[in-house]
């Protein structure tokens, strides 16, 4: 039985931990961009794993790489899978090189792959390649229908440079050579309920003009709106560039059609102290909380927009300078910056386990007797007028409440609860996180004195 109730603490540790963070679920609904232009990077099998170990559920492939497609066979990460824009001319011209695109790139992993979207080009307009986008996306569309597969999207992917205003978001508006494409592409995404793609970057706006453009603006950490534009308020830059293609898309029919954000992200190396691993930690961990928080902007309070970062990895075979810096990994698979911080949470669980593991063998008990009633209660402590902690567990236990979760390791409780029989649950403050994650000896350290209850 000496077993049970160190499981039951361990158990009530994780959940503690994860309950106070509160990013695994939030980590699930966001997509990494998995670029591949690199000499060194891991496997896609490890990829794969990668992100099922930092609770990553979607994934951009710019291109069907067929290892990577293998490796993502039965591992529940929805993909958006990109045609290569070299491949566009062929594919516009045939129907029967669409299908053959078709057969050789989704058709075989159907049945163990979610596609969430099929991107015809990659940012490729305004360009000379932009007018082969919608016969590509008509010719897919009739694929997708003809086999009753409604759940695949047909999109294609446009960069900032595609707007020729975008200052107040309110006046957004295409170029007048991508005008020329977007008419019928923002028509089709229209008819379809599809989304547009769009890759939103506020790094490269505050890199280009940072005497008119706030980091803070550009980084999501302002407290008060910067932009006012009529009657709607601006806090940061993110918001305003989704807003800019939303009105650029009202001003060729397509009110009614929403956006994914196919990339966003920022340099944490190349370009000096603009990318500094700190900023582009701010950037991402910010923008992984606005997309998740389902608030929208300010045009469409309360939209979903579902969003990718980029990247996976810093890729050396990129152009020099930021564009190989993008990265939340290095090719060695360890993080540039906690971006994600369940990776600070499971450094702290692993070594915490491997304390409780090694005091388990050695002393063969826990001092947490079984409680007579199995429920709990949680003592928290924000408040000027409580009963001293004594009073609180002598509650407790007149109440016949067995179990009590402290956020904290409160000193003074723990003093009282000595020889109460009450299980504790106690939470790591979330503010110590940050240190126990890289040091051993912190954790060590903080687990010492508290390892002597009776």
């Amino acid at each position: 039985m000496a077993a049970v109730p160190w499981v039951a603490l361990i158990l009530s540790f994780v959940a503690t931990i994860h309950n106070h963070i509160g990013l695994v679920e939030a980590s699930a609904d966001i997509g990494v961009c998995y670029g591949m232009l690199g000499d060194d990077l891991p496997a896609a099998t490890e990829v794969v794993n990668l992100y099922k170990t930092n609770g990553i559920g979607k994934m951009r492939l710019f291109d069907p790489n067929p290892a990577a497609l293998e490796a993502l066979r039965g591992k529940e990460i929805d993909v958006s899978l990109g045609i290569r824009n070299e491949d566009l001319p062929q594919l516009a011209g045939s129907v029967d090189a669409v299908n053959s695109w078709f057969a050789t790139n989704v058709e075989p992993y159907l049945n163990d792959i979610v596609f969430n979207y099929i991107s015809v080009g990659n940012e490729v307009i305004p360009g000379s390649l932009g007018i082969y986008v919608l016969p590509v996306m008509q010719s897919l569309q009739k694929i997708l229908d003809d086999r009753n597969l409604a759940g695949i999207k047909v999109s294609t992917v446009v960069p900032g440079s595609a707007l020729g205003v975008s200052f107040p978001p309110s006046s957004g508006e295409f170029t007048l050579e991508a005008s020329s494409v977007m008419s019928g592409i923002v028509a089709f995404l229209a008819q379809r309920g599809s989304p547009l793609l769009i890759n939103v970057y506020p790094y490269f706006a505050y890199a280009s003009d940072p005497v008119n453009i706030r980091l803070d603006y550009a980084q999501f950490t302002t407290t008060s709106p910067v932009v006012k534009d009529g009657e709607l308020s601006y806090y940061n830059l993110f918001d305003a560039a989704v807003d800019s293609f939303l009105a650029a898309m009202e001003k060729v029919g397509g009110a009614n059609v929403d956006v994914v954000v196919s990339e966003s992200g920022w340099p944490s190396d190349g370009n000096g102290n603009f990318t500094t691993p700190e900023l582009a930690g701010t950037y991402n961990r910010n923008f992984l909380k606005h997309i998740t928080s389902n608030v929208g902007t300010p045009k469409r309070p309360g939209a979903y927009i579902e969003g990718y970062i980029f990247a996976m990895f810093n890729e050396n075979q990129k152009p020099e300078g930021v564009e190989q810096h993008f990265g939340l990994f290095h090719p060695n698979m360890q993080p540039v910056y906690p971006a994600l911080s369940n990776q600070k949470v499971m450094a702290v669980l692993h070594w915490v386990a491997l304390i409780l593991s090694f005091v388990a063998a050695s002393h063969n008990r826990i001092g947490l007797v079984e409680a007579s009633i199995d429920i709990g209660v949680c003592y928290g402590m924000l408040g000027n007028d409580l009963p001293s902690p004594t009073q609180v567990v002598n509650l407790y236990k007149t109440y016949g409440i067995g179990k009590m979760r402290l956020f904290d390791p409160n000193p003074e409780a723990l003093q009282a609860l000595r020889g109460s029989q009450i299980d504790v649950s106690i939470g790591i403050r979330n503010e110590d996180l940050p240190s126990l994650a890289v040091s051993q000896d912190a954790v060590n350290s903080w687990f010492a004195p508290r390892r002597a209850l009776p």
